[in-house]
């Protein structure tokens, strides 16, 4: 007999020892929970149908790669998509390391523990701050005391004081999930902190590590407020390639959210507006597949 026909074997044997009342609590709660999954699932497929419904009969490749030009009469999220990208990178390339290495000292690291408290404390109310505040932290400190403007690196610098909160607790609640007998074994084969952080603890906490990048992107790709008043709405493409990294610092643009915002609630045009949601639904897969992807590469 196998475990799972023991289990099985147990489970029948203890249920037939319930009395009646608690047999009927039992299978009123199982359906309660069958009834509230099957609620969740259906929402889900409706809201995901009706938006791939409403959205894939206008989205062309002309859409997906042109120029808005008023002039020419075209409708494009080309420069939107790239934006979004730019922003993307951007913003993950500074968050992430901060993030990690912030979590990585907090719990390794740091011996004072109201110290500690007290960052854990902040992080997590700097989380739950509405987007529209750091909005306007971005616009007085980026755009006018530093003088950027409403430019890409403006939005993505916003970002990363947005998300940072995130990454930093999802990576440090991580960390606390080793079991500190791998620390012990590690140090006691003679590893340093740091070796044993990097061989041991690291590998051990990828999943939350993608977990926080993941609520990152998430986050990044589905904001708008903050985007609004940082980068603004221009549909402009943008060559950093051929003008040089340095324009990155000099040019604005709206991301895919932006865009739906503006199709959306100022041009009223609905059906493009679910065509974005669907290349923002798209591109967020597309990007947790990867960070997935990546997470499992690294555990190995």
């Amino acid at each position: 007999m196998s475990s799972n026909q023991a289990i099985q074997k147990s489970r029948r044997g203890a249920a037939q020892g319930l009395s009646a009342r608690r047999r009927i609590y039992n299978v009123g709660m199982r359906t309660l929970i069958y009834i509230a999954a099957a609620v969740v699932v259906a929402l889900l497929v409706f809201l995901l149908g009706y938006i791939l419904y409403r959205g894939l009969p206008n989205l062309t490749w002309e859409f997906l790669t042109s120029e808005e030009s008023v002039v020419r009469d075209v409708q494009g999220i080309g420069p939107a998509i790239l934006n979004t990208l730019y922003v993307i990178i951007a913003t993950l390339v500074v968050v992430l390391p901060l993030g990690v290495g912030a979590a990585i000292y907090l719990t390794e690291y740091a011996t004072n523990h109201k110290l500690v408290a007290a960052i854990e404390f902040a992080t997590e109310t700097l989380a739950g701050i509405p987007s529209i505040i750091y909005a306007l932290v971005g616009v007085l400190v980026f755009a006018e005391s530093l003088a950027l403007g409403k430019t890409l690196i403006a939005g993505a610098f916003t970002l990363v004081i947005m998300t940072l909160p995130t990454v930093i607790r999802t990576t440090q609640e991580s960390l606390k999930t080793v079991p500190v007998s791998y620390r012990e074994g590690s140090l006691g084969l003679g590893s340093g902190k740091w070796h044993m952080i990097r061989t041991v603890v690291l590998p051990s906490s990828i999943d939350g590590i993608v977990t926080g990048c993941i609520l990152a992107i998430g986050r990044i790709v589905g904001e708008s407020a903050v985007l609004l008043y940082t980068v603004g709405m221009s549909m402009q493409m943008q060559d950093f390639f051929r003008n040089g990294l340095e324009s990155f610092f000099s040019a604005s643009g709206s991301t895919l959210s932006v865009a739906l915002y503006v199709y959306a609630k100022v041009r009223a045009d609905f059906d493009l507006a679910f065509s974005v949601a669907v290349v923002l639904i798209i591109i967020t897969l597309v990007i947790n597949l990867a960070a997935n992807l990546a997470g499992r590469k690294l555990k190995k």
